[in-house]
């Protein structure tokens, strides 16, 4: 075992949980600066192996950076351009939506009190008010328009861990004792951490771009929000897909229909059913599976500390946690914990 992890199993839990509040409370406190550093960390990682790919192909590091920095810029242009005037109407047209979903409750309510079954309408507001989902996507899409002004500091941040990412294991070997075991430990979970999130980007975006295309087919406002939505959210396993499909099933209620809602929970089903359970398994595997319990808070901790963005991102570094643990011997107990099996 390293001396730091001897180190930690020796300091008193009192003050590793007084620690870890301290931290907690000083990242929420931050977290406006955090959220971008973690973004542009997020981007940088999936950028490493395209880069590599690049220089091992005998491209000078230097133009091989500005290939990946273009790549970045015509992919953040693309997706502004795309989502940025469907966003400003949704947000514009959001108390219209609730008004008519509002609509749509009171004549259920009338139809059950005509099969005898009596809802005091008073308690509508309280106990079915679907409207937060309405409220829940327009917060996330807000947040997302404003991380946008933020873009440079990101882009910034991302090339200069770009820079780093191919020197660090030359500092590495000069700062710890023992180096090519620890190296070894630390290329292990790199690799690890850039395959699945590069993997899961890529899930994500098919998940994407399968149910923006089957509900412009419905005819469904602002299919490329949903589809967006559906990208950011498969970050959270189980729970992100129920999130994703809520908001587009209601306006497709209201805009369309039983029958198309009906339709665009059978497209929901189905794309995710196809790549949840087939593709994501084959190409990512399932050990990275986390338990629905760590899943549940994982997204309550980091909704809490970073706002929305940590929502997205609370799988993804929950993840990343567990692949760290998985890569010591002395701490995989911790990471089948973690998973969602003893087989992990």
């Amino acid at each position: 075992m390293d001396d730091n992890v001897k180190h930690v199993a020796k300091t008193p839990a009192l003050l590793i949980l007084a620690s870890f509040i301290i931290v907690v409370a000083g990242m929420k406190t931050a977290s406006s600066i955090l959220v971008p550093f973690f973004l542009a960390v997020f981007i940088a990682v999936i950028c490493t192996p395209p880069l590599f790919w690049l220089q091992r192909k005998g491209v000078p590091k230097v133009l091989a950076l500005v290939l990946i920095l273009m790549a970045i810029l015509i992919v953040g242009l693309l997706f502004g351009a795309l989502i940025g005037p469907s966003l400003n109407d949704f947000l514009r047209s959001l108390p219209d939506y609730q008004d008519r979903l509002s609509t749509h409750i009171a004549a259920l309510i009338s139809w059950l009190s005509e099969r005898g079954i009596n809802i005091p309408a008073e308690e509508v507001p309280h106990t079915l008010n679907p409207g937060w989902v309405m409220d829940l996507a327009g917060n996330i899409f807000s947040t997302l328009s404003m991380v946008f002004t933020n873009a440079f500091l990101i882009l910034l941040t991302v090339v200069f861990i770009l820079l780093e990412a191919a020197d660090l294991p030359k500092k590495l070997k000069v700062v710890l004792k023992n180096p090519e075991r620890s190296l070894s430990t630390i290329e292990k979970f790199s690799q690890s951490a850039k395959r699945y999130l590069v993997i899961k980007t890529l899930i994500g975006a098919a998940s994407g771009l399968a149910i923006w295309l089957w509900l412009l087919i419905l005819g469904v406002d602002y299919p490329v929000l949903w589809g967006t939505l559906v990208f950011l959210l498969n970050y959270v396993p189980n729970i992100g897909s129920i999130i994703a499909a809520l908001p587009a099933v209601l306006l497709a209620l209201i805009q369309l229909g039983v029958g198309s809602a009906l339709l665009a929970v059978l497209g929901f089903l189905v794309i995710n059913g196809v790549i949840g359970n087939i593709l994501e398994p084959k190409f990512m595997g399932r050990g990275l599976s986390l338990s629905a319990l760590v899943v549940f808070l994982s997204l309550v901790f980091w909704g809490w500390v970073l706002g929305p963005i940590g929502m997205i991102l609370s799988v993804p570094m929950t993840s990343l946690v567990k692949i760290a643990l998985e890569s010591y011997e002395e701490t995989r107990g911790l990471a089948i914990m973690l998973g969602s099996g003893t087989g992990d």
